[in-house]
């Protein structure tokens, strides 16, 4: 069991098939005890919770911070791909707890950034990596993985705040003559094209299959790890090209989410594509397709751009967004 100064402070980042919990700490490690349940096998998340704190031996938590893959709309939060619904009122009367806040599984990503330790941080180009600076400053975070994920973090007058938003849903604005193919393939196909239809799992899947059918093969499918195993081998020249498009569009996007939030402080790649695929983002188009802008291509160029290593984003930020919480009270 482990207490912070006297208080249990329970968090957790909940996804689709797994709900990792733990218990944050007021220094040193940000948290202790961590666990992972599967979600199926739980009806609600607060039968989850009640699970793990009796599996650790803590007692009824003072304050639960959460972050799920999802939007948070009237203190709910209804999780992408489960069957749970998160909600602030609810875990506040089942659990007898005061404090509950709930957090897009970004913003929990966005928290994490200033604790994230430089050994966790791979340099994407390369433009100077320098740290955060000691005052105020303003960063963007862009993940592809089952969706495209996006969030921001500013520091102003000593207070971090959290930029969320569903960057991974604006219209995707192509800029070669192959990209435009391939997005009229994929209008034939769906209504509206985000780039989430471009960056996430089922993202490559559609590009690989858009490559084929401008080549004239109406037939190829291949799962998303496929795609990446064969660009990787060199068995499928499609599959490379494929994956070159992929990286030099999540460029383009990180570049368009850093000069609408300003975030010249540093662009941070997050989710499982990039941190399973590290060495073919740093051989692609990714960085110039990022500093790419017109007139603005000289700022550009002096935003870092990096990855993010550390296995747990979510569960950091959680703690370190648990201790804001109790501190505010």
């Amino acid at each position: 069991m482990q207490e912070t100064s006297g208080k249990t402070l329970l968090i957790g980042d909940i996804g689709g098939t797994n709900a990792r919990f733990a218990l944050a700490n007021p220094d040193g490690v940000a948290f202790s005890e961590p666990r992972t349940l599967q979600c199926e096998e739980f009806s609600t998340s607060v039968a989850a919770m009640t699970h793990y704190l009796d599996e650790v031996a803590a007692p009824a938590p003072d304050a639960v911070c959460l972050a799920a893959a999802g939007p948070v709309i009237d203190g709910s939060i209804k999780v992408t791909n489960n069957h749970w619904n998160l909600s602030a009122a609810e875990i506040r009367d089942d659990l007898g707890v005061e404090r509950v806040r709930l957090l897009n599984d970004f913003e929990a990503v966005a928290w994490s950034i200033p604790y994230i330790d430089s050994h966790y941080l791979e340099a994407v180009g390369q433009v100077s990596q320098q740290d955060l600076p000691d005052g105020d400053f303003k960063v963007a975070i862009v993940g592809p993985g089952t969706g495209l994920g996006t969030g921001g973090l500013m520091r102003c007058d000593g207070r971090y705040i959290p930029v969320v938003g569903e960057g991974g849903h604006i219209g995707f604005a192509p800029k070669s003559k192959v990209q435009i193919e391939v997005l009229e393939v994929l209008r034939e196909r769906f209504e509206r094209v985000c780039v989430e239809r471009l960056l996430s799992g089922s993202g490559i899947e559609n590009i690989y299959r858009a490559l084929h059918v401008l080549r004239g093969d109406n037939r190829a499918a291949l799962s998303a790890a496929d795609i990446f195993r064969a660009a990787e081998t060199g068995s499928d020249p499609i599959a490379a090209d494929a994956t070159q498009l992929f990286f030099e569009i999540l460029g383009q996007v990180a570049g368009d989410i850093a000069l609408v939030l300003g975030a010249q402080d540093g662009v941070y790649l997050a989710g499982g594509i990039v941190k399973r695929y590290p060495k073919m983002l740093h051989i692609s188009g990714f960085r110039n397709a990022f500093e790419s802008k017109g007139h603005h291509r000289s700022m550009m160029e002096r935003i870092p751009t990096k990855l993010i290593t550390y296995g747990e984003p979510g569960l950091l930020g959680a703690a370190h967004s648990a201790l804001d919480l109790v501190s505010l009270s």
